[in-house]
């Protein structure tokens, strides 16, 4: 599999990998199902992730939506360039549907990793596979598959605030960066005290253990109404106060311009899924996390609010590991 040395997470034996799945001494340790090898099972923190992109598969998939938000996202912060990377292997921790996975493949030359907890891992295929520079893993953030420090790049992208140890995570992805590759990383920032005072906290104690069919429902049941008082309380100017305590994603800060009523619609009902139904969310601030990366050896540590695509900010780290 290119020169990278595919490893059981738990003996750390060596595994190679055939149309069957991932062998060990010529037996299948982990099968491949679905286009992708299968180191965990489905039941995990993750599920609420396995419906909501295997139910909007291709919501933020550029190719299918016709904008380039994802793009746009995925060159501003990691700040390479297209057509790059040549022979080069890049892991992707946290796919989900596979929205950068589809960048990855279409404006890089590199071999793509990209693993994820849950079942997303199919609709990940299903958008982007088969391709002879994609593999794809169901696996996690803690035990990859992977031996340490083979990566020239190493990127997660909207992942980290949802694992249940932070810290922890970073650290993994750190093991995973060869002498001189870069780890790009982004999360939920904490800018102040006012961060946490809004409605997604206030309802997450009583909603994050709702069953997710009926979470989805009542989301989309709803879903009109909070549209149309979110658009009339920005008209008149107060939307940034008010705002915070309605029940929806922030659609001026993350749903993209210029789409259609029905676009928007779907974008509104999964962001406002993805924001509710997560079992950890954990936000951290730009200077607690770049000191963890110290702490993990890392270099060149490069931490700010990155903007794009108008109305998107993302609080984004680069940095590399040590030669």
């Amino acid at each position: 599999m290119n020169d990278i040395l595919i490893i059981d997470p738990d003996t750390k034996a060596q595994l190679t990998k055939s149309s069957e799945g991932l062998l060990q001494n010529g037996l299948v340790k982990f099968p491949f199902k679905n286009g992708a090898y299968r180191l965990v099972s489905d039941s995990n923190y993750t599920e609420n992730f396995g419906k909501e992109w295997n139910t909007f598969q291709t919501t933020q998939i550029d190719k299918h939506t016709g904008n380039n938000v994802s793009k746009v996202r995925l060159f501003a912060q990691t700040g390479w360039k297209e057509n790059d990377f040549a022979g080069e292997n890049i892991l992707e921790v946290g796919s989900g549907a596979g929205r950068f996975t589809q960048i990855l493949i279409d404006y890089t030359k590199a071999n793509i990793f990209t693993v994820d907890y849950s079942n997303a891992v199919e609709a990940n295929f299903r958008n982007n596979g088969p391709h002879e520079r994609l593999n794809i893993f169901q696996g996690s953030i803690y035990d990859l598959p992977f031996a340490p420090k083979q990566f020239d790049k190493v990127i997660c992208l909207g992942v980290l605030q949802h694992t249940p140890d932070f810290k922890n995570s970073v650290q993994c992805l750190c093991n995973m960066v060869k002498p001189g590759g870069q780890l790009v990383i982004d999360f939920y920032p904490i800018k102040g005290w006012y961060s946490k005072i809004n409605a997604k906290y206030m309802l997450r104690p009583f909603v994050k253990n709702m069953d997710h069919q009926r979470m989805m429902k009542l989301i989309d049941k709803n879903v009109d109404w909070m549209i149309s008082a979110h658009m009339f309380f920005k008209k008149i100017g107060v939307g940034k106060i008010v705002n915070r305590f309605i029940p929806v994603c922030d659609i001026s800060t993350t749903v993209p311009k210029g789409l259609s009523k029905a676009q928007l619609r779907e974008w509104v009902v999964l962001d406002t899924f993805d924001m509710m139904s997560p079992a950890y969310d954990n936000p951290q601030s730009l200077e607690t996390v770049s000191q963890w990366l110290k702490e993990f050896g890392m270099e060149q540590i490069d931490a700010s609010m990155v903007k794009f695509a108008e109305v998107f900010e993302a609080a984004t780290i680069r940095c590399t590991q040590k030669q």
